[in-house]
């Protein structure tokens, strides 16, 4: 039987920092790793508990650690500060994150599996496509605004564009044409992006029973069924999951 009761780990970008405490609460070893190195090391240990905070990164390390037989406890960052001793530094976060862990009325997050981290990628990468439209509709209609037009924003009138423009009779320069032309066909390219977004994720989750049911709910569609499966790893986790 290993001494090792925690393992806590300090989670970095290239270097990781760990302390291990036996079953009285004492401090066993401490370790600056690289992730190799890590991997190494977590996949040589016996069978025991690894903490760290549930951050970048942590879901993905929380799987590894699980194939190795591991229990993985992942902490919210706030839980974490109580049991911050001295000056901050992150062997004294490693320390502070296996101390938490042992609390008997500490809260922890279930690491998300690798479609729900799939799916907050998409998410993310749509929510980018729906900022860049809506600044492309901005940016129009500050351009008409320099040459006089007030152009009522919106998808219907961005689709109207150059209707409305026929219907001002007014007279554009025809550089301002093509630029305006660009600038409709930017915003028509990031709404097929969107689109495609929209699809990915129901391709990636149509196999999944919970989000079809989620949908069956008044005012939850796709989008916010697949925020619902990847933003949350276990409803057991709440009270009233």
């Amino acid at each position: 039987m290993s001494v090792i009761k925690i393992i806590g780990i300090d989670l970095g970008k290239s270097v990781f920092h760990l302390i291990g405490h036996d079953y009285s609460g004492r401090e066993v070893f401490r370790h600056k790793l690289s992730l190799a190195k890590l991997i190494q090391f977590i996949s040589q240990q016996e069978s025991t508990t690894i903490a760290m905070e549930a951050c970048c990164g942590a879901h993905w390390l929380a799987r590894k650690c699980k194939e190795y037989g591991h229990q993985i406890k992942l902490i919210p960052a706030q839980y974490v500060k109580p049991y911050v001793k001295s000056h901050k530094n992150d062997f004294i976060d490693a320390d502070a994150i296996a101390e938490a862990v042992t609390r008997p009325n500490m809260r922890f997050v279930s690491p998300k599996s690798e479609q729900a981290q799939i799916s907050t990628v998409i998410r993310k990468i749509r929510t980018g496509y729906i900022r860049e439209r809506t600044s492309c509709m901005n940016r129009i209609g500050a351009i008409l605004l320099e040459f006089g037009m007030g152009f009522l924003r919106g998808h219907a009138n961005m689709k109207k564009l150059f209707q409305w423009l026929a219907d001002k009779e007014a007279i554009v320069p025809p550089l301002l044409i093509r630029e305006l032309r660009d600038q409709l066909d930017y915003y028509n390219q990031l709404n097929e992006k969107i689109a495609a977004q929209d699809q990915k994720l129901v391709e990636l989750n149509k196999e999944n029973e919970l989000y079809a049911l989620l949908q069956t709910i008044p005012g939850i569609g796709p989008i916010t069924a697949s925020c619902c499966l990847s933003s949350v790893g276990d409803p057991k986790d709440f009270a009233n999951g």
